[in-house]
């Protein structure tokens, strides 16, 4: 388990499915939306065994995690692309600095990795998300981003 300390969280990469992982997934991921439904064990564990995704979790100096973040690594014929989704930080912890530990380490595994530009997307109206990842130093593209969400 590779851990970074980043003032008063420690970030490290999940390195197998626990209750407790499960019980803190079962505890953000309805803060981060309320359309999806939580991933069941057997989702997590693909989650994590993948060599393409790498969840990472923000721990408080009494182990509680207070956040989590994916970082999505793959090969294309242009290069390696990363990619960052479902950033979330409990609504206990936020504005101390827990998003920005785990965005820190994102972009140091995927630029260990090989990955010369990280990609994310965020809504509008997530405005201290937004000013966030600009202080993390993401800008703002001009791009279309389009949606398929199957047969009608």
């Amino acid at each position: 388990m590779s851990e970074v300390a980043a003032g008063a969280v420690t970030v490290e990469e999940a390195a197998s499915v626990t209750d407790e992982l499960m019980d803190a997934l079962g505890r953000l991921v309805p803060q981060l939306s309320r359309n999806s439904p939580v991933p069941g064990r057997d989702e997590v564990a693909e989650i994590v065994a993948s060599p393409a995704t790498v969840m990472l979790l923000a721990r408080e100096t009494d182990g509680t995690v207070v956040g989590a973040l994916t970082l999505v690594l793959f090969r294309i014929p242009t290069g390696l692309r990363a990619w960052v989704e479902d950033v979330v930080v409990d609504e206990s912890a936020r504005g101390r600095g827990v998003g920005v530990a785990l965005g820190q380490e994102a972009l140091r595994r995927a630029t260990a990795a090989g990955a010369r530009t990280v990609d994310l997307t965020s809504r509008p109206s997530r405005e201290a998300a937004n000013r966030m990842y600009q202080r993390l130093g993401f800008e703002l593209r001009e791009t279309n981003v389009y949606r398929w969400s199957g047969p009608a």
